[in-house]
């Protein structure tokens, strides 16, 4: 899942493993585009970054080139990545540093598992929809309109 605003910007090489979830308005990028000293010299200080497998990057999280971040990873939301994260680590902050541990054993449910039965899953969201509606009335409606309530 990529989200709207999301830039990745590749010079080398980034990969996405499976399953990866990456927030709106994160930016991935392989280069610093450009040397220290000679600002007009492109592509010359690349390093491939790599996302493992059921990845998530929090809102408006940067990636560094050089970067590999493991396996079931997290990267909270506005975070700077300049470092390698291990798989089944969660990471925040400026530069990102590791918060919390995450268990490989615990049983974990990706995004990818909600589109492995396209059937199903579009009859969960019939049912939730009927749910959300079923009070849904042309008469509830009128009466909002013209004699709305504070529940309305």
């Amino acid at each position: 899942m990529i989200s709207p605003g999301v830039r990745i910007s590749a010079a080398q090489s980034i990969e996405i493993g499976d399953a990866c979830m990456i927030a709106a308005n994160v930016y991935i990028s392989d280069s610093d585009w450009h040397g220290l000293y000679n600002r007009t010299r492109p592509f010359r200080c690349t390093s491939p970054v790599r996302l493992g497998n059921n990845v998530w990057i929090g809102d408006s999280a940067t990636i560094c080139k050089g970067v590999t971040i493991g396996d079931n990873s997290v990267v909270g939301a506005g975070s700077i990545v300049t470092k390698d994260v291990p798989a089944n680590t969660v990471v925040a902050g400026n530069p990102a540093k590791p918060i919390k541990s995450i268990n490989p054993k615990r049983r974990m449910i990706t995004r990818e598992a909600l589109f492995a039965d396209a059937f199903r899953q579009a009859h969960n969201l019939d049912e939730l929809d009927k749910m959300m509606l079923g009070g849904n009335t042309l008469l509830g409606w009128l009466r909002s309109v013209f004699f709305p309530r504070r529940s309305d």
